[in-house]
């Protein structure tokens, strides 16, 4: 557990040494950044393997930041944490491996990229709400110049969306803190944060807000949640705040798309219980009924407009709102069984959404210079890729919530927690189940297999060409060849590299690990959900 620290400064520390390795060549940037994913992810989980779960958070480091606010550099883990922080090193090692392919400016695209990473481990480790804030803006920034700078579709709109959205919701967040530390405004005689510590306020202290914030007035508590949940609703894609995400995930380059689907949407909804739930549980109770609403509503509005998009990529960002449905549906519901399994839909999207961008970004786009369905259903891709066929068609049964892989037991925990807070409420989320797997069949039908023996290509000719505008490069033409075994011969396609094999065969392994095994995460998970923190929160907000 005393190693978990070492995520962020080594990943920090690895950023300045890519940006300077970049001044030499692309090559050395690159083996810098997978060096530093991969001491990232090795310490989490050496971690890992010697984590006993508790049910409360373990210190790792606490030590005064600024004493007069009563801000502290403290960071705790506990089985939640473990379980992201993990997901993390994952989700950087194989994003490292799917941008094997940038040369331009490859320094400062590691530099930030690896930025991104030390900004999201700080956010998992942290236990002081301010500190939680400021690892919070920190992975967000280097999102903008990544899709601006390396994006392809819209790029420039796309990043400064994606931004605002965020920031607005970091705004809500911060206003939502400072309510609660200096002690509200109005009806709490001498500041209800007086009696937890005192000063001014309780301290920036997880446990500490929790205290002070139940020493509050009903109407302020639930003041507070709103404001908290909220913003850190915006980044998890709650509906109808997700349209940034489907924008954001098309627009950025296919390492930037695996980190936003993989872990910093996880970032939002990790916010939303650590913090929103475990703070503020009046909150949660007085507005379940909303939130339970709005994730059914992500779920199957983001799924039937996935059904119908004609770019593959944004088939796979509307399925990632979809899914992060799931997960705010698990923790509106607040019990024990349905919000475990949140947490654990957390780790398998992030897993299996970065598996399907990069599958669609890189191993695709960067060969056929197309996402347009049309165009890639007169291709045999299955034939010229058959690499990326096997894994977009293993990809998509996990995402369906094929038994065997991580969705499965993730998305099943939720609709039974989902079942016994209200039988309409879990069947309209599986019919969201449903609706996912009409749109995933739909994409790896057409995409891949959508070619039969012969012709077809005239239609890849006719709409093949300039389906991006920025930084990969489409060109017009790039998908000529045919339907038939000739064609694909006369014109074939780079063949799959040996680091998109490795970065795909790692995330097919994980998800096929906790699929079989998921037992191993759920102990982590049920254990750390134990804790007084979330205790109030799922007893109060289960009903």
């Amino acid at each position: 557990m005393s190693l978990l620290p070492w995520t962020i400064y080594l990943t920090f520390a690895g950023a300045l040494l890519a940006w300077l390795a970049g001044r030499r060549s692309p090559g050395a940037a690159r083996a810098v950044a997978l060096a530093t994913a991969l001491a990232g992810w090795g310490v989490a989980l050496a971690a890992a393997a010697g984590f006993t779960p508790a049910a409360a958070l373990v210190d790792l480091a606490n030590c005064p930041w600024i004493p007069q606010l009563g801000i502290r550099y403290h960071l705790a883990a506990d089985g939640i944490s473990m379980t992201l922080v993990v997901l993390t090193g994952l989700a950087a090692t194989a994003g490292v491996l799917f941008s094997w392919n940038i040369d331009e400016r490859a320094g400062e695209f590691f530099a930030l990229y690896l930025a991104l990473i030390g900004g999201v481990y700080g956010v998992f480790l942290s236990a002081d709400a301010f500190l939680f804030f400021v690892f919070y803006e920190i992975a967000i920034v280097p999102k903008y110049f990544l899709i601006a700078k390396w994006g392809s579709t819209n790029r420039e709109y796309g990043a400064m969306k994606l931004v605002l959205y965020s920031f607005a919701g970091s705004a809500l967040v911060l206003a939502g803190l400072l309510w609660a530390y200096a002690g509200g405004t109005g009806g709490g005689a001498g500041g209800f944060g007086a009696g937890a510590g005192g000063g001014g306020g309780a301290g920036f202290g997880l446990s500490q807000l929790a205290v002070a914030a139940a020493g509050a007035p009903y109407g302020h508590q639930v003041g507070m949640f709103a404001l908290v949940f909220t913003g850190f609703a915006v980044l998890a894609g709650l509906f109808p705040f997700h349209t940034w995400a489907p924008t954001g995930h098309v627009a950025a380059p296919t390492g930037a798309s695996m980190l936003l689907a993989g872990v910093v949407m996880k970032l939002g909804a990790y916010g939303c219980l650590r913090v929103g739930i475990g703070l503020f549980p009046a909150g949660l109770e007085f507005f379940q009924p909303v939130l339970v609403a709005l994730a059914l509503a992500g779920i199957i509005y983001a799924g039937l407009v996935a059904l119908v998009q004609e770019d593959l990529k944004f088939v796979i960002g509307y399925s990632s709102v979809s899914h992060m449905g799931f997960v705010m549906l698990g923790l509106a519901i607040a019990s024990p069984r349905a919000a475990g399994g949140a947490v654990l839909q957390m780790f398998s999207h992030g897993v299996i959404a970065g598996l399907l961008f990069a599958v669609v970004g890189r191993m695709v786009y960067e060969r056929t210079h197309t996402r347009q369905l049309a165009a890639l259903r007169a291709l045999p891709l299955f034939r010229l890729l058959p690499f990326a066929a096997v894994v977009f068609v293993l990809a998509g049964l996990a995402s369906m919530g094929m038994p065997g892989f991580s969705g499965f037991p993730a998305e099943l925990a939720i609709l039974v927690g989902a079942w016994r807070y209200s039988p309409l409420v879990a069947l309209a989320a599986a019919a969201g189940v449903l609706v996912a797997a009409a749109f995933t069949l739909r994409a790896v039908q057409l995409s891949f297999f959508g070619a039969t023996g012969g012709g077809g290509g005239a239609a890849a000719d006719g709409a093949g060409g300039g389906d991006g505008t920025g930084g990969n490069g489409a060109g017009s033409g790039g998908c000529r060849a045919g339907g038939s075994d000739a064609g694909a011969a006369a014109h074939p396609f780079p063949p799959i590299t040996w680091p998109e094999k490795a970065g795909a065969l790692l995330l097919l392994a994980a998800t096929l690990f906790v699929g079989l095994r998921p037992g191993f995460l759920f102990h982590w998970i049920n254990t750390a959900l134990e804790s007084p923190l979330f205790q109030a929160a799922l007893k109060g907000g289960a009903l």
